[in-house]
Order: C-alpha cells, then sequence, then structure tokens
C-alpha cells in the first residue's frame, strides 16, 4: 500500500464524506483551545515592541471539512483581540493549508473557504481598530509532513491536529499479526517493535523538517492519538481497530466474503504514541523545547450530550461508525475492493454498538506545544 497515494478523508459533501462525519475531530479541536490562546499571546509577547507587519501560519494535516479553517479562525481572533487591546493593527496573515495530495482540496476552496471569508469580512465591519485592515492570503499545499514543505524560517506557527498517529508507511515486518490489522494484545513483540520504530523515524524526520521552516521563536501546537499506558497494545489506543478486525474477520470465517490472507495482509498506518514516547523524540531532535505536554480523553459519542445539550443523543454507534468510515474507506477500497464495504460497515457498526453499550469508549489524546530554539 502506498500510504502517499491512498491515505485520505472521504472528500465531498455526501453521507459518508469526512466533511459530514467530524464532529468527534472539532471536539478535540475544542479542547486545544486555551493552550492554543495560551501559545498565541506568548507569540506576541515575545515579539517585538510592534507586531510584524506580516506572519505565516500553517495547518498540517487540514483535511476537508468544516473544521478544516477552525483553529485559523480562532487564532486570528486571538490576535485581533491582542492587537486590540494594544492598539495596534492586525499583521497581514498568510495561511497555509497542507495535506496529501489526495484530500479534496478543491471542496475546501470552493465551498469552505469562500464562506469563512464572506463571514470573516462581516466580522471586520463590525468591529473597528485592527479588523478594519486584515489581509489574510490561503494556499494549498498538497505534500507530505514528512519532508519539506516550506522555505528555512518561513513560519511563525505551526497547528496540526489528528494527523501526526499516521504514518507515513505500513511498517515492514508484520508478516506474523495475522488475524489483526493494528497492533493488539495478541501480535508479537516484532510487530509492536516495528510500529514503534516506524514511529521514531517518521516523528524524528518531521521535527527535523518543521525545526528548518520555523523561525527561531516559533511555535508548534500538535494534538493526535495517543495512549498513557507504556503498554502499546494497551486497549485504549487498539480497541477501535480490533473490533473492525472482528468485523473483517466474521466475513471471512461466516460467508467468505473475504479472503483470509486479505485480512492477514492489511495493515492500518498509524501509531498511537505515549507522552513519554513522544517527549523522547523531541529531546533527541533537539530543535524544540517544551512549553506545553496534556493528555485528555473525547468520548466515541461524537452526540455526547457533555459536548452539546440541545442535541438528542442518537445510536452512538452508528455515529462511531460513520466517523470511522469517513476516515477508513479509503484505505479499506483499496485493499479489498469496494464491493463489500458496506457490508463491513454494517458488522462494524454492530460491533461499536455492543461495546459502547458495555464499557466506556474514548480515544487518548496528546497535545504539546513545542517552541523553535534552535
Amino acid at each position: 500500500m502506498e500510504v502517499m497515494q491512498v491515505l485520505h478523508m472521504n472528500g465531498g459533501m455526501g453521507e459518508s464524506s469526512y466533511a459530514n462525519n467530524s464532529l468527534l475531530q472539532r471536539k478535540v479541536l475544542l479542547t486545544t483551545k486555551p493552550i492554543m490562546e495560551a501559545a498565541v499571546t506568548a507569540l506576541f509577547s515575545t515579539a517585538a515592541a510592534t507586531f510584524p507587519a506580516s506572519l505565516a501560519i500553517a495547518d498540517l494535516g487540514c483535511s476537508s471539512g468544516p473544521n478544516t479553517l477552525f483553529a485559523v479562525s480562532e487564532i486570528i481572533n486571538i490576535m485581533s483581540n491582542l492587537c486590540k487591546a494594544t492598539k495596534q493593527e492586525l499583521p497581514e496573515i498568510q495561511v497555509f493549508l497542507n495535506d496529501l495530495p489526495g484530500n479534496d482540496f478543491n471542496t475546501i476552496f470552493s465551498s469552505f473557504l469562500p464562506r469563512f471569508q464572506e463571514k470573516l469580512s462581516e466580522q471586520m465591519k463590525s468591529k473597528n481598530g485592527a479588523w478594519a485592515t486584515l489581509s489574510c492570503f490561503f494556499n494549498g499545499v498538497p505534500g507530505s509532513f514528512y519532508g519539506r514543505l516550506f522555505p528555512r524560517e518561513s513560519l511563525r506557527l505551526i497547528h496540526s491536529s489528528y494527523s501526526l498517529h499516521w504514518l507515513s508507511q505500513v511498517p515492514r515486518g508484520l508478516e506474523g499479526n495475522k488475524g489483526n490489522i493494528y497492533m493488539s494484545r495478541s501480535s508479537p513483540p516484532s510487530v509492536l517493535r516495528a510500529y514503534y520504530e516506524q514511529f521514531q523515524r517518521d516523528f524524528s524526520t518531521f521535527l527535523e523538517c518543521r525545526g528548518q521552516e520555523l523561525v527561531v521563536g516559533g511555535l508548534m501546537l500538535l494534538t493526535l492519538q495517543g495512549r498513557r499506558s507504556d503498554d502499546s497494545s494497551s486497549k485504549e489506543c487498539c480497541y477501535i481497530w480490533e473490533l473492525l478486525a472482528i468485523a473483517l474477520n466474521e466475513m471471512v470465517s461466516e460467508q467468505g466474503l473475504i479472503e483470509e490472507e486479505k485480512v492477514d495482509s492489511f495493515n492500518v498506518p498509524m501509531y498511537t504514541p505515549s507522552p513519554k514516547e513522544v517527549r523522547g523524540e523531541v529531546q533527541k531532535q533537539g530543535s524544540f523545547s517544551i512549553d506545553c505536554l496534556e493528555v485528555s480523553e473525547v468520548n466515541w459519542s461524537v452526540l455526547d450530550t457533555n459536548f452539546n445539550p440541545n442535541v438528542v443523543l442518537e445510536d452512538g454507534g452508528y455515529n462511531m461508525a460513520k466517523c470511522m468510515r469517513a476516515v477508513a474507506e479509503p484505505l479499506l477500497i483499496e485493499h479489498f475492493g469496494e464491493e463489500i464495504i458496506d457490508e463491513v460497515f454494517k458488522r462494524y457498526r454492530a460491533q461499536l454498538v455492543d461495546a459502547m453499550s458495555k464499557e466506556k469508549t474514548a480515544f487518548v489524546n496528546i497535545i504539546i506545544l513545542l517552541k523553535k530554539i534552535t
């Protein structure tokens, strides 16, 4: 599997699109708002007496949907408040939206960006001072963030949410992972080691590239799926994929809809690190100091009443299955073909409903704020 060519969320605006099934990811973004505000405030407090004339920021792994411009909107709002408080004009802002080439950039620039700019214009008209001179320029940057994307020292702020747990490739040496599609308690130690070593290579490369692209003192806010446990096969990070593996294996044993070899040769190209592993790679690479490192959780129930009391809680398993379909369907189609997809997610939904009715199910997230020091 060529991850660069296959890995992307479902594009467009259809029923299975990421645009219509990414509320969980929005919940994750909301949990980082206080850290984002502190980061932007710190960025300007360390600048010169007057704000810079222009500011370049990048969102890495932006995907396509209502979340794409959420972080950018938050950054602009925070900057606006800071400028108004200090009676300075907002700098011109250049925004780089990055994702792999298969991402639906067309929908971003034809649908979501025009609405965002219209809303921004309305805000400018309703406020005076800094907003009256706001200039914001948007650029699409297709390519892997496991390589250089921008000129040296050209960025002041980088944001990435729910992207860095994806690997650049499926690790080598997973032949013994039969019956699994990710790490699990039945995976041999060699499989767990292969996943970890691929994460080390990828995350180190990511830090090296961003270290060249950020100015000294620039900040990088990263959020990725992870785990609290030191055990990389723990349920807290592997359960969501174990349930999908059960659905696929059912289709092997019951109806022969999938060949056993097909399941045995499919492995998800992601890694959910522990805080210790993330901290270790940052310290080893050496370009950044760690300003903040936190762990949070977000429930699988994407219509959790704790998130929005005005929304009636529906079938959590159904919603979670739709969320995962928007994320994983391109990978599954590439490997298994399109004909079986509806049946796979029908069975996967049943597994999710059962699991979510019996126990607490949540994603563990690692949030880390880094400052460029060298």
